[in-house]
């Protein structure tokens, strides 16, 4: 600690050229913070299913493998299932690709099991009413100028009707919205009837997507979903249980592997900010070399001056690092809320401060290791005369 002064006022000997480095070290550890904490909710949001109110049951294989409709009265028949319903990916398109949103054929009791989504008593009546009719959220609705009433003209990518068509023209019959604005996300889809679906298109016919359970109350989730997933044990259609966060979560990882993406721009960001301290740790030395000289003069040993200068490379990153991770931590929520459902994060987990600190020592080393062996092998006579 006696140190500490020197170190101090060494590290800020160039003020401008310092903050400018820990600027770009708490940049890089902020963007370490939220994507690292991005990575963890999409790799652990199946861990479990304890505590979850709804399940999602698909295909064990991949959620583009059908179920059959046949075993919805075997889940129902699971104790500790309350209400069930079930829904089948569409995938139409409206206009042409750039106009993409998600799109379903869902029975007509789906709404039964999301009363979290606003809709008008008439409205829901129009839609139940109907054959053709969708039901929008406000958000989409909004986006396309839609009103009820209107016709949409979906053009089918997947499933064509049985007459070879690609057209689904489909009666906009409700706009359901929901009140959380953390899940405005799910306001960007249609709904359509899957009875409509099943009879009109060519190719899927008595199977559907995914069924969705709501747990009767008091009933165990964990419990439940391992009885649902035993009713298919060891025939063509084994199922997997899920929460409806590991299901979303699931379902845009067919769109792109985040783990992957996190990682690569993480190790980008890093490789970077190492060339950058680096650079600048060993500019900071040679350009102390004479008072280097000049304190071995005054009795500081070759390994003394070692530790001094790793030491201030380590608070130099240190400092930038834990800056980063702090303005990580009170960003999250605010990131997680622009999401808008799709990536749930609390704080930062423990484990992301622990990786954390342990790249702050590595990177610490990595760049000060060099800088500080040179500074340790200061010959005075040559430092003196510049040499």
């Amino acid at each position: 600690m006696k140190y500490l002064p020197l170190i101090w006022a060494s590290l800020f000997r160039s003020r401008l050229r310092t903050w400018l480095t820990l600027l770009s070290i708490a940049t890089a550890f902020l963007l370490f913070g939220l994507l690292d904490s991005v990575r963890i909710a999409f790799n652990s949001a199946g861990d479990s299913v304890a505590g979850a109110k709804r399940l999602v049951v698909l295909s064990k294989i991949s959620m583009t493998q059908f179920l059959p409709l046949a075993l919805e009265s075997r889940i129902a028949q699971v104790p500790g299932v309350g209400k069930l319903s079930h829904s089948t990916w569409f995938g139409g398109v409206y206009q042409d690709n750039r106009r993409f949103f998600p799109s379903f054929s869902v029975k007509r009791n789906f709404l039964d099991l999301y009363p979290e989504f606003q809709l008008s008593a008439a409205e829901r009546e129009s839609w139940l009413a109907s054959r053709d009719g969708a039901l929008v959220g406000r958000a989409l609705a909004e986006r396309h100028g839609w009103k009820v009433g209107d016709v949409i003209p979906l053009q089918a990518t997947i499933f064509p009707q049985k007459d070879g068509s690609n057209a689904w023209p489909l009666k906009l019959s409700g706009i359901f919205s929901i009140n959380d604005e953390k899940r405005r996300n799910e306001e960007n889809q249609l709904w359509l009837h899957w009875e409509y679906f099943d009879e009109a298109n060519q190719y899927v016919n008595g199977q559907v997507g995914i069924y969705v359970v709501e747990l009767a109350p008091g009933a165990d989730a964990t419990q439940v979903a391992r009885a649902i997933d035993q009713l298919s044990a060891n025939s063509a259609h084994q199922t997997k249980t899920q929460t409806e966060q590991a299901f979303n979560q699931e379902f845009v990882k067919q769109f792109a592997d985040v783990g992957m993406i996190v990682s690569a721009i993480m190790a980008a960001v890093f490789f970077t900010l190492v060339i950058l301290t680096g650079n600048t740790i060993s500019q900071s030395v040679r350009e102390r070399t004479p008072e280097l000289a000049v304190m071995k003069t005054l009795g500081f040993t070759r390994y003394t001056l070692l530790w001094l200068l790793l030491t201030e490379a380590l608070l130099l990153i240190g400092l930038g690092g834990l800056l980063g991770l702090g303005l990580a931590n009170f960003s999250i929520e605010a990131i997680s809320r622009a999401s808008q459902g799709i990536v749930q994060m609390g704080q930062l987990q423990p484990r992301t401060w622990l990786t954390g600190l342990g790249l702050m020592l590595l990177i610490a080393l990595v760049v000060g290791l060099l800088p500080a062996l040179r500074g340790m092998r200061i010959r005075i006579v040559d430092a003196l005369a510049g040499r």
